[in-house]
């Protein structure tokens, strides 16, 4: 574990401490508020960096959709801000505070650098698709800044598209600049009570399908809802626009099932149950994965693994993303899970500190994408001081 902290508070005393840090070779871990610390394989370093002290809400411009702040500004102050002015992140962004056993939702670096996205990402793109610009320091001790304040930025390569979701591997983050989109003034959810999983796969499908703007879709199995599997479709907008909307969907549904609809309010408390996975977070003892697959192959995948385990699960994205707890085993299930799920992507999101060192928390590269990898990371971090070991064993 890291036996001292840097915590800089300017870009210039960033860049003089990774600048040491590579004169004596000493691995940095790379944190915000420490929110994510146990998302990835537990960090080879020596010494920890703390990016807590860039803080700071720089310039938000309602009227232009832009806001730029410090990359270790807590969501807590932002998200407050934006919805006072009837604004949001667009891809929803989760907490998993309560899934991963932590004190808050994180700071905003967090949030770029593992790319986080809620159940809109089917309808809003990823957090990498709304990350517009960034100033950081290199793991070559060099401070540098990407993007600008508009979508269509030219200014050579889309550098903020490979931070996101970096975990803090390549840089180290001082602001971000990131696209907010108006706010939704009203939502519904239509609910389908009692399909088994292809068939709310196939209802889920077909509503997004439809162009009734469904921004999202998520199946919950009897065996984590009390009893009743229920499957969640939202619609949002102006209230007349849901209304319609929802009425026509329910319409075009009705072969799976007369559909019942939450208002407003319980609505949102349903999908911000979804989007920060409650249904696992009270069993802090159980692994949790989360898994991207091909919606049509979800069922599939959850079957193979539930006839030799003793597993729970639940969809989102439209089948797309799979929620799955596993009970405690040496290696988080990460044979029968990535064996199951070979069409797509496998991501063990929480377990115990051993079981993340010994196994891959993402899954396996082909050799040439690793190859290719490498060498990104070899770019902006030759010395291999900014989380070493964070995605994949020994870089």
């Amino acid at each position: 574990m890291p036996q001292s902290t840097f915590a800089p508070t300017s870009e210039a005393e960033l860049e003089s401490v990774v600048r040491g840090a590579i004169a004596a070779k000493t691995p940095l871990e790379v944190t915000g508020r420490n929110s994510k610390a146990t998302l990835g394989r537990p960090v080879q370093a020596a010494a920890t960096l703390s990016l807590s002290g860039f803080s700071r809400i720089t310039s938000y411009e309602p009227e232009e959709l832009v806001l730029t702040a410090g990359a270790g500004t807590p969501r807590s102050e932002v998200e407050p801000l934006l919805a006072a002015r009837g604004q949001c992140f667009a891809f929803e962004p989760p907490d998993y505070s309560r899934l991963l056993g932590v004190g808050d939702a994180g700071s905003l670096g967090g949030m770029i650098g593992c790319n986080l996205a809620g159940p809109r990402r089917i309808k809003a793109g990823a957090a990498r698709d709304h990350f517009l610009g960034f100033t950081g320091v290199s793991g070559r001790g060099e401070i540098y800044q990407a993007g600008g304040k508009v979508v269509k930025n030219v200014t050579g390569y889309d550098l903020p598209k490979l931070l996101a979701g970096s975990y803090g591997t390549l840089t180290a983050l001082t602001s971000v600049t990131i696209k907010v989109l108006p706010a939704p003034e009203s939502e519904d959810t239509l609910i389908l009570e009692g399909l088994d999983d292809a068939t709310a796969i196939r209802a889920m499908s077909l509503a997004l399908q439809s162009p009734f703007e469904v921004s999202g879709a998520a199946h919950l199995p009897a065996t984590i809802n009390a009893g009743i599997a229920e499957t969640l479709l939202r619609l949002e907008g102006v209230p007349p626009s849901v209304a319609y909307r929802r009425d026509r969907l329910a319409a075009l549904l009705a072969e799976f099932g007369i559909c019942r609809s939450h208002p407003a309010d319980e609505s949102r408390a349903r999908w911000i149950a979804v989007r920060d996975v409650h249904p696992f977070a009270g069993d802090q003892s159980r692994i949790i994965w989360r898994l991207s697959v091909p919606p049509m192959e979800g069922a599939r995948i959850t079957a193979a693994i539930a006839d030799r385990a003793d597993a729970q699960w639940f969809y989102d994205w439209g089948g797309g993303l799979i929620w799955l707890s596993l009970p405690s085993s040496d290696d988080g299930g990460a044979q029968l899970v990535r064996g199951a799920a070979n069409s797509g992507h496998a991501t063990l999101i929480r377990a115990p500190q051993d079981v993340r060192a010994a196994v891959p928390v993402f899954t396996p590269q082909p050799t040439a994408l690793e190859e290719l990898s490498r060498r990104v990371k070899a770019g902006f971090d030759p010395a291999g001081i900014l989380n070493p070991g964070r995605m994949y064993q020994g870089w």
